[in-house]
This record gives C-alpha cells, sequence and structure tokens, in this order.
C-alpha cells in the first residue's frame, strides 16, 4: 500500500452530470472531513462548521446544511454559497448565514486558504476559557505553539467590526484559540485543515486531562524553546510532516474501513 493513496471511496464515486471533477473531489473530502469531527466527539449539534473553496470557483464555497448533523452530511448535500453566504446552486436544504460569517472574513483575506474549520468542543472550549489558555507543559502544545494566536470573546460573532479584528489577530498564522468560545483554523488543504484541528483539539485535550490529574510539572524554558523550534521545523514547508497528506489519507481509509458514506 502508498501511505499516500486516497479513498477508493472518492476513486469510485462518480462524478454527477454538471459538475467540475475539482469541485466533486472537494466536496467528497469536506464531507468525509465532516465525519471525522464526528467521530472525535468535536460537533456540537448544528452550531459549527467547516467550509472548503471550491477549487475551479475560488469565490464560491461549500458548507453544510443547516437541519443536518455533521454525520448526516455528504458530498451531495452540502450546500455552495458565494462570500456573503448567498446560496448559489440549487439546493434541498437551507443554511445559515450568520454560521459562515467567521469563515467567510478568512476566505475573503486570505486567498491561499481553501478549508476553515470552527468548533466549540468539550476541551477547547475548557482551555479557551481559562485565563492562561494553552499552556507550554506538553509535547503536543510545544510543537504547535509557534502557530497559534488568540481572539477575545465579544459574543456571538455577527458584525464586520469583529470580522476585522479576527483577521487582525489571526495575522498570517493558522491556528486561533477564541478565548471563551472555541478554536479556529485554516489550511490550504482539507488534509492540512485537518492535522491542525487535530494537533490543538489533541493539545487541548491533554491540558485539561493533566490538569484533572493534579498538579502539573514544569518545563524548564531551554526545553520549551527547543521543543518550539523543533515543530517549526517538523510543520515547515521543507519539514517532515509540513501539510497532513499522510495522515489525511490514512484518515479517508480508515473512513473506508467504517464503511462511511460520506462520498454520495
Amino acid at each position: 500500500m502508498n501511505p499516500k493513496d486516497l479513498s477508493t471511496t472518492i476513486a469510485r464515486a462518480p462524478v454527477p452530470a454538471g459538475m467540475s471533477g475539482a469541485e466533486w473531489n472537494m466536496r467528497c473530502e469536506l464531507a468525509a472531513l465532516y465525519r471525522l469531527v464526528d467521530h472525535y466527539g468535536y460537533a456540537d449539534l448544528l452550531s459549527s462548521h467547516i467550509s472548503a473553496r471550491v477549487p475551479d470557483q475560488p469565490d464560491l464555497f461549500l458548507v453544510n446544511p443547516y437541519g443536518l448533523l455533521f454525520e448526516e452530511v455528504t458530498a451531495s448535500n452540502l450546500v455552495k454559497v458565494d462570500e456573503t453566504g448567498k446560496i448559489v446552486a440549487e439546493s434541498n436544504y437551507s443554511f445559515n448565514p450568520a454560521g459562515f460569517v467567521i469563515h467567510s472574513c478568512v476566505h475573503q483575506a486570505r486567498p491561499e486558504v481553501a478549508c476553515v474549520i470552527h468548533l466549540h468542543s468539550r476541551d477547547s472550549v475548557g482551555v479557551a476559557t481559562q485565563a492562561c489558555g494553552l499552556l507550554p507543559v506538553t509535547q503536543h502544545a510545544l510543537v504547535i505553539w509557534d502557530q497559534i494566536v488568540y481572539h477575545d470573546f465579544e459574543g456571538p460573532v455577527f458584525n464586520a467590526e469583529e470580522q476585522q479584528r479576527i483577521l487582525s489577530d489571526m495575522g498570517d498564522k493558522n491556528i486561533m484559540i477564541m478565548r471563551n468560545h472555541g478554536t479556529l483554523v485554516a489550511g490550504r488543504t482539507i488534509a492540512e485543515a485537518y492535522v491542525r484541528m487535530y494537533r490543538i483539539e489533541r493539545a487541548c485535550r491533554m491540558q485539561i486531562a493533566a490538569q484533572a490529574g493534579g498538579e502539573l510539572k514544569a518545563l524548564s524554558q531551554k526545553v520549551i524553546d527547543d521543543s518550539v523550534e523543533t515543530g517549526r521545523r517538523i510543520f515547515s514547508k521543507g519539514g517532515f510532516s509540513p501539510d497532513g497528506e499522510l495522515e489525511w489519507a490514512a484518515m479517508l481509509r480508515k473512513l473506508d474501513r467504517m464503511g462511511v458514506p460520506y462520498a454520495s
């Protein structure tokens, strides 16, 4: 087996008439991402979202239909919208534009971003609500330390003014802890967004677990600095694991083995 081989489910799924192969492949990968987020317990009923840019229509985006759980999302029922959240292709489903407010500003400001994930998981909200935020006490936190920024909670995001503050706080980074709220992750591909989401969620989970177990073991500043630098090297463009391709291919194969019908 080639570890870079993607899903046989996607490879066998016929492209619908009138749709490009690039869009269909993105739909299949995005639907797979929704199913994985649900599988790992990161979903929040109807209250969080994942978006993806249509590869050959870069001003249009795919999002989950309003009213469906993440476990019900498939490639064909994803909704195509423009940057304002207006549905631009025939769909049997509605869409909640308020859920796209955070995503749209990131997509518009950063054309290299293909996928944006915003979650309200138990552990990420737990860490986001702590005054200390993510602590430099685990390997999971330190290897992504250089990628993380923060945005203070202002209430549910509905206005353009806060969109600009989100973008200012995010800069060119790709992992945001939204204080008292959750996480926001951006990636140039579905694979890249997935691994970043997994890494920040895992780091938060480790911290909450450690705090429940007693006093934390502090690390020296040298160990912290060396670990952060190692993370930079590992996840840089020329590093050992820069873009999540191997991890993503493995997760698609996992969904295949589970028989999850996302590419339909």
